[in-house]
């Protein structure tokens, strides 16, 4: 009897069983499930489909996906997170990372607030939910907001919420990382920087702006002009800092959170330049009282003193970070070279920002530099006869010249294509960058570099050509740089199957 009624129980069963284990068809939809038990419990899986060859290459990925989305709910991760529960994990993580000084990490949140302002349907939006097309529409309006610099560090913080969603098994790829939402080009701001003459008379205006603190303000501007330091460092300086005897300002940043970029502790060193030195000089005679804990600066701000002087002077609005700017550009001026002024800014990137932001000459010293350009004496002047030292001096420059002139003529026979003398700058600069010897004027090269980069190029970088070459490299797209390669050797293997011609041929007519 209880055979019988087992037997009628799977006769009206609606699962069939199939050839494979854990698979199993629904008789009714034709659709296949899978079946199986994970810790003691009954699983079950549909498999969208009712092809059974389909079906059972889906089963092992299936299993596979269930079993570990269980395993992460045993650990405390959820599959099913929301955008809003990993962007608090991703706070909580910036919040506790000693890497972050506390400005930043307040950044963070002021980016996470736009962002959720601007895309207010991601908050309880599971991640496993999140598409491509959705990423791309909120880029396209986020882009138009708001500065390149801004929508570029939201982009990276919905990148990395997206990512914790990965880590608890939401999904596999990262939409936000998709091609259509590259970052925004961050172009640097055009720096309006005033001439010394104007400097001079904002300084007197701020302190003859008739306030309690007007001198005070006045020192904190050259303060900030003559050492280069940011806002936040400045106002903690100390006498005991300032070290006369080496003419050197050690600089420790904020108290308890150091230096911007790096760890509590670290310093950097500034040199006293003969303007910071005659101003700290004279603060010290006017207050001999000050121990050497006492910060240098009374004030620790003076934005409004600048904006009222700048509007009476009519010159352009200058921030205290406008100050830090001014101080690389004299450097630069006066001769001081890229690395070095990077190194007093404190940048820890070997001049690559420095390059970026201070790279540039102002109106007035361009101007001043292209008058030194001549072509010719306007008014001949008579030449006294050379001396033996200089005539011998003079041979043997000539005779270096004579080797270099012909070094050049040889590199260039090498070639069919004079690239040297193309338009296109890229053919240039990627001819010299793979040839020895220096076949290009320093300044026709300088000025292709500059043009097939996109950016200002200095002559300290000219020596370390791999690095030019691995950045070109970056730049340009490697089809672009293959067909330019192509090209010269392409018409090197002419040449040289023209000259194996001509040579037979000479030697044809000389058994003749």
């Amino acid at each position: 009897m209880k055979n019988n009624q087992k037997a009628n129980g799977k006769a009206n069963s609606p699962w069939q069983k199939t050839k494979y284990a854990n698979l199993v068809r629904n008789i009714s939809s034709g659709n296949y499930f899978a079946r199986f038990r994970n810790n003691g419990k009954l699983i079950w899986r549909g498999l969208d489909t009712d092809v059974l060859t389909v079906a059972a290459q889906r089963l092992p990925d299936k299993i596979k996906e269930i079993k570990d989305e269980q395993a992460l709910l045993a650990s405390g991760s959820d599959p099913r997170i929301t955008f809003e529960g990993a962007a608090r994990i991703y706070l909580e993580r910036i919040q506790a990372s000693p890497d972050y000084k506390p400005k930043t990490k307040a950044y963070h949140e002021q980016r996470l607030d736009a962002l959720f302002k601007s895309w207010p349907a991601v908050k309880t939006k599971a991640i496993k939910d999140i598409t491509k097309a959705e990423c791309v529409e909120w880029r396209n309006r986020f882009a138009v907001e708001y500065s390149p610099t801004s929508f570029n560090h939201t982009l990276g913080i919905v990148r990395a919420i997206i990512e914790i969603g990965i880590e608890a098994g939401a999904r596999r790829d990262n939409p936000a990382k998709a091609k259509e939402m590259k970052r925004l080009r961050e172009s640097p701001k055009r720096l309006r920087l005033p001439e010394p003459q104007q400097f001079d008379k904002f300084v007197r205006e701020i302190e003859n702006g008739g306030g309690g603190f007007s001198k005070a303000c006045s020192e904190l501007v050259q303060f900030l002009a003559f050492g280069g330091f940011r806002i936040s460092e400045a106002k903690h300086v100390t006498w005991a800092d300032c070290d006369f005897g080496r003419e050197k300002i050690i600089v420790n940043g904020e108290p308890g959170t150091g230096l911007k970029g790096r760890r509590a502790g670290e310093t950097r060193e500034v040199p006293m330049i003969p303007d910071m030195r005659r101003l700290l000089e004279r603060l010290r005679q006017e207050r001999p009282q000050d121990p050497p804990a006492a910060k240098v600066m009374r004030v620790s701000e003076c934005q409004k003193a600048m904006d009222r002087a700048a509007k009476k002077l009519g010159i352009a609005r200058l921030t205290h970070h406008d100050l830090r700017h001014l101080f690389a550009t004299r450097c630069i001026e006066s001769g001081v070279d890229i690395p070095t002024v990077s190194r007093w800014l404190g940048h820890k990137d070997g001049g690559a920002l420095a390059m970026k932001v201070y790279g540039h000459l102002r109106d007035h010293h361009s101007a001043n530099m292209a008058q030194k350009v001549m072509f010719s004496e306007t008014e001949p002047k008579a030449a006294p006869l050379p001396s033996a030292e200089t005539t011998a001096q003079n041979d043997r420059t000539d005779a270096a010249d004579s080797a270099d002139k012909k070094a050049i003529a040889r590199a260039k026979a090498k070639y069919a294509y004079p690239w040297w003398a193309s338009a296109n700058p890229l053919e240039v600069l990627w001819g010299q960058l793979n040839e020895e010897v220096k076949i290009v004027p320093v300044e026709k090269y300088r000025r292709c570099a500059q043009e097939a980069m996109k950016r200002e190029v200095f002559a300290e970088e000219f020596p370390d050509r791999q690095a030019l070459k691995d950045e070109l490299m970056e730049r340009v797209a490697k089809a672009t740089l293959d067909e330019i390669t192509a090209k010269i050797k392409a018409k090197q293997a002419e040449q040289s199957v023209a000259s194996q011609a001509a040579t037979q041929a000479r030697s044809a007519e000389g058994k003749k």
